[in-house]
């Protein structure tokens, strides 16, 4: 995905070659996906209105070895006393949490989620596309390898926050054509999304639906995905950039969202994780200028959600560290990510850089 920099304090990048269109049609999603039985109950427990207990998540962290060092010994003092100012170009350079915490100053985390503990480390893509992510560029079997490895990279350096691996499947692609439905989106196929399910099940591994949107609304492309957000290991993206009006074409014009209507989304996935006894549930909120999302303050974590501000885009590595202190730091909601460019970050930051800024990232994400 092409990708330019914008001067100025909103760091940027804005798409520009999106996926015209896969090759395969899309599969009717007619074809509930696997998810444990429940147990008869009698009379009484149907009548009752206390939720059923969550079930066990699914996934597992790969731990580090014995030989793994804390967090900060893997830096000088200088590199500790610099961190701040790299990040903060002009801008206060006080740390606003100490070295390796991941949640922001101020906030609280009330769930049971994967972020509490660990870190996510997640490939992102589609699968019949080398030119918008990596799951395009390996097969299921050596993406997985190539995925453990890059996971096994935070943990060794983390060990007190060790990493699970995440796959970051794009489950409806924006596109320049208007499509069957009109929206400039293409619904991946219930095939692709059932066999990467499958994948991270098998790998003790979670599964992230990212949406693009198009000219859809956000709840319209999340309620699609209902019975996947079901299963225990599958949890939310939202590509808040490629959101365009009517009128407007994806990668073409810049795409905008409205924080209440990403609130929306997030509490539809805070019900169905506590209607249907499931983990709780992360919700990741990709951006890369503060022009894309009005009204950031109504999102915010629930009860049964993490959120996770990820700030997109590739480049020059001090303009993205610039664009996290801008777009995470300074504006906290809970959690923050980041994305890393194997092929178009100048250059590729390394996880010892990606530590050092300020939350550390809960959730880093490979394109």
């Amino acid at each position: 995905m092409k990708k330019l920099i914008m001067a100025g304090a909103s760091l940027a990048v804005i798409p520009a070659l999106l996926l015209a269109g896969c090759s395969q049609e899309a599969t009717t999603q007619d074809q509930e996906p696997k998810s444990k039985e429940k147990s008869e109950v009698s009379s009484d427990e149907q009548a009752a209105t206390s939720p059923e207990p969550a079930s066990q998540p699914s996934y597992q962290a790969i731990e580090p070895t014995e030989a793994a060092q804390p967090l900060e010994s893997h830096y000088s003092e200088t590199q500790l006393a610099e961190m701040p100012i790299t990040e903060a170009h002009g801008d206060d350079t006080k740390r606003s949490v100490p070295l390796g915490q991941t949640l922001e100053k101020g906030t609280e985390d009330e769930t049971d989620g994967p972020l509490q503990k660990n870190r996510i480390v997640s490939y992102y893509g589609h699968p019949s596309s080398t030119s918008i992510g990596i799951l395009g560029e390996y097969s299921p079997e050596e993406l997985m390898e190539k995925l453990k490895e890059q996971t096994k990279a935070y943990s060794e350096l983390d060990p007190e926050r060790p990493a699970i691996p995440a796959i970051e499947l794009i489950a409806s692609v924006a596109q320049r054509t208007p499509g069957d439905e009109g929206h400039y989106v293409h619904p991946t196929s219930a095939e692709d999304i059932e066999k990467y399910a499958e994948l991270a099940e098998e790998n003790d591994a979670l599964l992230i639906l990212d949406v693009q949107l198009g000219q859809d609304s956000i709840m319209n492309e999340v309620k699609a995905l209902e019975k996947y957000l079901k299963m225990p290991n599958v949890h939310l993206a939202i590509d808040t950039e490629f959101h365009v009006k009517e009128g407007q074409i994806p990668g073409e014009d810049l795409g905008h969202v409205d924080g209440e209507k990403v609130q929306e989304a997030i509490d539809y996935v805070s019900n169905l994780a506590s209607e249907n006894g499931l983990p709780d549930k992360v919700v990741i909120v990709h951006q890369f200028a503060d022009i894309i999302i009005s009204n950031k303050e109504a999102i915010q974590p629930t009860e049964n959600v993490e959120v996770v501000l990820n700030n997109d885009g590739h480049g020059i590595a001090a303009l993205k560290r610039s664009g996290y202190h801008q777009l995470v730091h300074n504006q906290p909601i809970q959690y923050g990510g980041f994305k890393v460019f194997y092929q178009k970050d100048e250059p590729v930051m390394t996880p010892e850089e990606v530590l050092e800024l300020d939350p550390a990232p809960a959730f880093v994400n490979y394109q």
